[in-house]
This record gives C-alpha cells, structure tokens and sequence, in this order.
C-alpha cells in the first residue's frame, strides 16, 4: 500500500549517490514519485539513477556542490524544467571531515563543515522554498538531515563542528518551518543515530570495531539500516504526516532515550 500523497509528485534528494540518500530516492521511486538525484559524486548519482530506472521509475541526475549558490540555483531550476515543478526536497548532502577534538580540528577543515552542512542546507531551503511559493499551491514538503549529534554530546566526541552544523541545522529548520506553518510548505528534519553507511564507517575508522562496539551498546543492539531513515523521511513528506511542523525525528535506536 503506497503512502498517501506521493504518487505523481516530484521530489529532489541531494546527496543521493550513495547511503541514505540514495536508499531515500528509491523510496520515493517506490511510492510513485519522479526523482531528481544530484549529488557531486557523478557516477553514484548515475548509479541511482539507473537503479530506479531498473525498477521501472523515472528519475534523472544533476551534479551539485550544495555550497555552491549558483549550482544550488541551476539544480531547482532543471528540476523545474524537466518536471514542471517540486513538490518534495531532502536536503541530505553532508560531509565528515574526519574525528578531531575542538582544539585539533584545522580551520579548513572548520569551514568545509559549516559550507556544507550548514549553509548548503540553508541555500537548499533557500531556492527550493522560493519556488513552492511560486507554485502557490499546499502539500509541499521539505526534509532536512540533521543528526544525533545535534541533540547529545555523548558519542559525538571528536565530531565538535560537524554536531554544531547539524544543531544549526535542527534551528533552521524549526524556525523555517514556523515561518511558513501556513504557506502549505510543511518542514521538517530526521535525526540518524549510527547508521551502516560508509561515511559511518569513515567516522570511526581510526577504530575498524568502533562501530560494532557503538551498534552492540544501543539499545536496540544494532546499527541502522538506510532504508530505516529513507522510509521515514518520505512519510514526512506524505499526507500522512500533514500535521507535524518543526519536528527533528530522531531515528536512532534509543540511543536518545
């Protein structure tokens, strides 16, 4: 059974050439969605593409540096003229410089966090808004990728900035979505714990059995599944989730709890 208010829309998933960006266009593909993939990595978000085209959906590919305003300008507006509009965005591009306490983390290092995480998402919520309200009509949806890291200290230790990015994340996307509660665009943002994706992987590759250790500790006694966030970032965006605003989900196996 499909979710309700998917089907025939358009949605656009940055940072979708691998992991949870990429298990997130399937789904949408799956619930009837027309995807556009984008993401730096060419050859990943090709790769996206032609697994949903496998499974008989219809997606296409735009590479975008989410930092960058006018590639983030240029990715709306080829949605736009190839689809006619955007109903769906999940702003999920993201980077991990690598583990570094605050006073070990290089100024460069500094700012390629906050350029994509932070103001690529913001630049993402930016130009996607402006046309929603253009299109001046209701059920458009907006999903950003927070963190656990934005919530808690404890288990981000040596990820200082990349927990900041992902807290002003969470702050964005409250105070957006407040400001258009009655615009018809509903904003909302997903909070992953541990999730088995290789940039996890990456996080704790000074350590090869950190991450089975970390899995091993959460309540749930494993780590997640890209398919686990996907399903519940394309419910945000459903009419089944027509009245939540504002919320960061936390997805984590009750490690928050």
């Amino acid at each position: 059974m499909l979710m309700k208010g998917i089907k025939g829309k358009v949605a656009l998933v940055t940072g979708s050439a691998a992991g949870i960006g990429r298990a997130t266009a399937i789904a949408f593909s799956n619930e009837g969605a027309k995807v556009v993939v984008s993401d730096v990595n060419i050859q990943g978000g090709e790769e996206t593409v032609n697994i949903i085209k496998k499974n008989k959906g219809e997606a296409f590919f735009i590479k975008c540096d989410v930092s960058k305003t006018s590639e983030v300008k240029q990715m709306v507006n080829i949605c736009v003229e190839r689809y006619g509009k955007l109903d769906f965005a999940f702003n999920n591009a993201g980077i991990v410089t690598g583990i570094d306490k605050t006073h070990e983390l290089t100024e460069e290092n500094f700012d390629k966090l906050i350029n994509v995480n932070l103001k690529g998402v913001w630049l993402c919520m930016k130009y996607e808004i402006i046309q929603m309200l253009k299109q001046n009509k209701n059920g458009y949806s907006i999903v950003n990728m927070g963190s656990i890291a934005a919530m808690r200290g404890v288990g981000s230790i040596g990820l200082p900035v990349y927990g900041a990015t992902k807290a002003g994340v969470v702050q964005l996307t409250r105070i957006a979505a407040l400001e258009h509660a009655q615009t018809g665009i509903r904003i909302n943002a997903v909070c992953p714990g541990l999730i088995n994706t290789s940039m996890a992987s990456r996080q704790n590759e000074v350590d090869p059995e950190a991450m089975a250790r970390i899995a091993a500790g959460l309540p749930i006694g494993r780590s997640g599944e890209p398919e686990e966030i996907a399903g519940a970032v394309v419910w945000l965006c459903s009419d089944d989730a027509s009245f939540v605003i504002g919320h960061a989900l936390s997805l984590d196996g009750g490690a928050g709890a």
